[in-house]
């Protein structure tokens, strides 16, 4: 049986550059792994959402968290939905429902994260928003407004995040050192509501 090392796979004849790019990749794959593991979902105005209770067909819904934050479920009349996980929302609704459903097992399930909204704006091809459908870093937010423009300055980006207090945090993003595979913990995932400004 053959036996193969990390070593064994990487060339003699590419030297260590090879090498610093092969670990350079595996460190960003690692780092990408960790924060979608830690990466919590919360609701937003638009979102669609399927809503099921056990036994109870009649009450199966699919209701769309609307602006004022709420959504609206028979028997409980609207309930606050937006900044609360899907968890959340299910603890929520079972002690709604508990003086009609005793002990209710209720199933709340994402079907489209259509608030899920983040904003690029400044010297890239098509700025605008853009709906998140699943996790996203910066990178990945700025292929989506169609890239950089000749004129913006790639190590001068900001990503603007308004905190639960109201005050606004700035998170730097150096586009040009996480396309030469440096300083890639800049390339953040980014939450609803997050303005990227490419000046």
């Amino acid at each position: 049986m053959n036996t193969f090392t990390l070593k064994s796979l990487i060339p003699s004849y590419y030297g260590r550059g090879l090498g610093a790019i092969f670990f350079g990749c595996i460190l960003l794959l690692s780092n990408q792994t960790s924060a979608l593991a830690g990466s919590v979902y919360r609701l937003n105005p638009g979102d669609k959402l399927e809503i099921t209770v056990w036994q109870e067909e009649n009450l199966k819904q699919e209701v769309v968290v609307l602006p004022d934050g709420t959504i609206s479920f028979p028997l409980v009349g609207h309930v606050p939905a937006a900044g609360k996980t899907t968890e959340d929302l299910v603890r929520l609704l079972q002690e709604r429902l508990d003086k009609f459903i005793p002990d209710s097992e209720i199933n709340v399930r994402l079907l489209a994260a259509e608030g899920n909204l983040v904003y690029v704006t400044g010297e890239v091809a098509h700025p605008g928003q853009f709906v998140m459908k699943g996790p996203m870093d910066v990178m990945q937010a700025l292929s989506m407004a169609g890239g950089l423009t000749a004129f913006a300055k790639k190590n001068s980006i900001i990503v603007l995040r308004r905190q639960a207090d109201g005050q606004t945090r700035s998170f730097p993003f150096e586009y040009g050192d996480v396309e030469d595979g440096e300083n890639i913990e800049s390339n953040i995932l980014l939450q609803s509501g997050d303005t990227i400004v490419a000046p």
